[in-house]
């Protein structure tokens, strides 16, 4: 259906829980346009899945008063998401809204729509900040409100003064423009809407007005405005950072990064004395090391297999096992971990595996390394603490400095964080209560908090759903238990060739918990590949616990990790021209916003 021609404005009021002032609200709107309009104009009430009487109300206006629309959702929508669903009903060709309540006097309305029914802009919005405003507001209200005002204007680059004014008006080309831009369906669809107005080049009027606060606000000044806060930072990413993160961008940037950070390592390491320890290492154990390294990566694809077959996917452990090799040869070449879209990008390629599912089923995989090596780690820990070594391991983390001490630290946090999203998964998968959504609430309303609790149920669902088997757990486990003894075993192998002179308990023991930290410290994008912190660790503790030399411990842990990245590339070059996938094309048309969207929609069909 068309939209009527006669209508040239239609003015929206979002009502939730309206009841006692809609019918007031509505006589008084009707009057007001009538003060300036000869006809050509409509009211929308758009009710936003109320629990009251304000549908029957909104209905009942509707039936009596052609100039009323009752625009009616079942469940809620958000603030701005009736907005725009009312928007894309109406038939006006300038798009007018403010609040029920009518704080702001309605002798501006007039103005409000004029200025965009003139044509001399594109969007009007009122303002209480502006000189010449009237508006008498208590502190609890005036402060955060100016606070959130200019942290807008100082981040995103505003030039207005007051964005959350419930009294705008677009033009139908500027909202039909910017809506399939606005992300936001709350409280901040507002400041979305005006800020990527000004960054479209829409002409924008603010104007000040007369405003007086009505009863209580229905915003939630600590959990919705942290909400905002969080949208403010979304908004900023999207419009001033991710356009400038190419390919190029990121490439350079990890390796200024590597550069610095071995730059920094010249000035209190002696690397003449690291070589001369690499040149002295025995290349039979080196190539046995490589050998058994080798012999993780079936493993690895295996268990990747059976994670995909708890989701319902079934493939072949070949290819899986490609796929792993060109996605952890991308998180060497690209930094944050991009290698990991990669891997998403090519099992939906290659096998129609939903970006969602493949995200998920890599999580799922990173939980288990989690577990497995800082277990390991624990383990070793108790066989240090039973020998009375735990003293000696303290002063040793406690004295460190530079990368060592970074490392270890890093290692630490993500193995308690590790350990306590497992805890807070099984807890809540036992109790049968959605903890993730409330504490999320907790916090914030929005739309973004909506999006991240998604995000976070999608991601416990599918770990409880792969964990929640004693057999799917099982075989999962094992394998990894058995790739981290082998990656254990490798760097064993490569610290024996330099000739330590250790006993074969300390060499095993040390090996598993030097690995297990150097690990844990990686796991963090905060370089290519790790580069850096896995060497920090594993030469802090090598020393530390055993009194080898730093130049032997520090050559040991270079070769040691040069030996698994030569692996990882030679597999992945050799699994790229088997599949036919460009690591490069992998990043540019992997996984966007777009592709995600319409997979998770298709899942939840």
């Amino acid at each position: 259906m068309g939209r009527a021609a006669s209508i040239e404005v239609s003015v929206v009021l979002p009502a939730y829980n309206e009841e006692d002032t809609i019918g007031q609200t509505v006589e008084a709107t009707l009057d007001a346009l009538d003060g300036f309009l000869d006809g050509g104009y409509e009211v929308l009430v758009a009710e936003d899945g109320c629990d009251d009487r304000t549908p029957e109300i909104a209905a009942r206006l509707a039936a009596t008063d052609p100039r009323v629309r009752h625009v009616h959702s079942d469940r809620r929508l958000g603030r701005g998401g009736a907005l725009e669903h009312a928007f894309r009903v109406a038939d006006g060709d300038v798009l007018v809204y403010f609040d029920t309540d009518l704080a702001t006097d309605l002798k501006h309305l007039e103005e409000l729509v004029e200025r965009v029914r003139s044509g001399e802009y594109d969007v009007a919005t009122g303002s209480r900040w502006l000189p010449g405003q009237v508006a008498d507001r208590p502190a609890r209200r005036e402060i955060p409100s100016w606070g959130y005002n200019e942290l807008v204007r100082l981040v995103l680059r505003s030039e207005l003064r007051d964005h959350q004014c419930g009294f705008k008006a677009f033009s139908r080309e500027a909202f039909e423009h910017l809506s399939g831009t606005v992300e936001d369906d709350h409280w901040f669809w507002d400041t979305e809407m005006l800020v990527r107005a000004q960054r479209e080049g829409f002409r924008v009027a603010e104007f000040p007005v007369e405003w007086t606060p009505k009863g209580d606000t229905k915003v939630d000044l600590v959990r919705d405005v942290f909400g905002m806060g969080s949208q403010i930072l979304r908004t900023w990413w999207q419009l001033s950072v991710r356009p400038r993160v190419t390919r190029r961008v990121t490439l350079t940037a990890g390796g200024l990064l590597t550069v610095l950070a071995l730059a920094l390592m010249t000035q209190y390491i002696d690397f003449g004395a690291v070589v001369d320890e690499m040149r002295q290492a025995d290349p039979v154990l080196v190539l046995v090391a490589t050998l058994v390294y080798v012999l993780s990566w079936p493993l690895r694809g295996a268990r990747y297999r059976d994670i995909l077959a708890e989701q319902g996917y079934e493939t072949d452990v070949g290819f899986l096992t490609g796929a792993i090799f060109i996605s952890q040869t991308g998180n060497l070449v690209f930094p944050a971990r991009a290698g990991d879209a990669v891997r998403a990008y090519v099992v939906k390629m290659r096998r129609g595996i939903p970006y969602p599912s493949g995200f998920a089923s890599l999580a799922v995989e990173r939980v288990f390394d989690l577990l497995t090596i800082t277990a390991l780690a624990g383990v070793v820990l108790i066989g240090y603490t039973v020998t009375g070594q735990t003293a000696e391991l303290a002063r040793t983390v406690t004295g460190a400095e530079g990368a060592g001490r970074v490392a270890v630290s890093v290692a630490s946090f993500v193995g308690v964080a590790a350990i306590v999203a497992v805890v807070a998964i099984v807890a809540s998968a036992r109790a049968g209560t959605n903890f993730v959504r409330r504490a999320v609430h907790r916090v914030s309303t929005d739309s973004y908090a909506d999006y991240v609790a998604d995000v976070i149920e999608r991601f416990v669902g599918d770990v409880q759903r792969v964990a929640g088997t004693r057999a799917g757990f099982g075989r999962v486990g094992l394998s990894s238990v058995l790739i981290w003894t082998l990656d254990v075993v490798t760097a064993v192998l490569v610290l024996q060739a330099f000739g330590p002179g250790l006993d074969l308990v300390t060499l095993v023991s040390v090996g598993f918990f030097a690995v297990s930290v150097g690990n844990l410290a990686k796991v963090l994008p905060l370089s290519p590949g790790g580069v850096g912190l896995y060497e920090g660790a594993f030469t802090l503790l090598a020393v530390g616990l055993t009194g080898i030399s730093f130049p032997l411990a520090l050559g040991a842990a270079v070769l040691d990790h040069a030996v698994k990245n030569l692996v990882t590339v030679a597999g992945g070059v050799a699994s790229m021209l088997a599949l036919n996938v460009s690591l490069t094309t992998a990043v540019d048309e992997g996984p966007g916003g777009s592709d995600v969207e319409a997979d998770v929609l298709q899942d939840d069909d």
